[in-house]
């Protein structure tokens, strides 16, 4: 590459590929909300097939971020905002790998924080669509994301108390190890909505 390519701006580039990062990330939990329902082998493989889509998508930012100079917003928030998203769908995958493998059926809490997943990274993917043209507009689809995570912490925390307040039995305790991680897990895919909104308000900030 020569040096006036290196230099050369390509500002949609990387809006378009962090706008179809989050597209996949809505997918992916779309796919999360739907193996709760029927947690057949089936729905586990679009999740998976749905999270390497989106990887490569990152890869193929990364590239373009380490290959481009100038850059629509700084370099640092851009790589931010995409290494929050892909953790979003990393713990969906990972939920699902671990209740295909422990052999655990979903639950009422489990299938709640999933669709709440889902509807905080639609309104990332909002946020993002929107980052460029209309970022009051994003900044408000970023609070909604921040919202819907605290709703999945208020349900993660009433899921505990109840997974503890069962029998003292070893095949209860042994349930309650492995679905208190599972639990976490959707838990830590909240934190990671959360984070994302973070930066876009960071960026926002920087924009306006």
């Amino acid at each position: 590459m020569g040096w006036k390519e290196f230099f050369k701006p390509r500002g949609n580039r990387f809006i378009k590929l962090l706008e179809g990062q989050a597209a996949k990330t809505v997918e992916g939990l779309g796919n999360l909300e739907a193996y709760m329902r029927d947690n057949s082998r089936e729905n586990a493989e679009k999740v998976h097939r749905t999270e390497e889509e989106a990887d490569e998508l990152r890869r193929i930012l990364i590239d373009d971020l380490n290959r481009t100079f100038v850059t629509p917003i700084d370099r640092e928030d851009i790589f931010s905002l995409s290494r929050t998203i892909d953790d979003i769908l990393d713990y969906a995958d990972t939920t699902v790998d671990e209740m295909y493998v422990l052999g655990v059926q979903p639950n009422k809490y489990l299938r709640e924080m999933a669709s709440l997943l889902r509807e905080a990274g639609m309104e990332i993917d909002a946020a993002i669509q929107r980052l460029e043209q209309h970022p009051n507009v994003a900044a408000e689809h970023a609070n909604r994301a921040k919202a819907l995570e605290n709703q999945v912490e208020r349900i993660y925390r009433r899921a505990i108390a109840d997974l503890f307040s069962g029998p003292a039995d070893i095949e209860h305790v042994m349930y309650m190890l492995k679905v208190r991680e599972l639990y976490r897990h959707l838990s830590n895919a909240a934190d990671r909505g959360d984070e994302t909104a973070n930066v876009i308000g960071d960026i926002i900030v920087k924009m306006t």
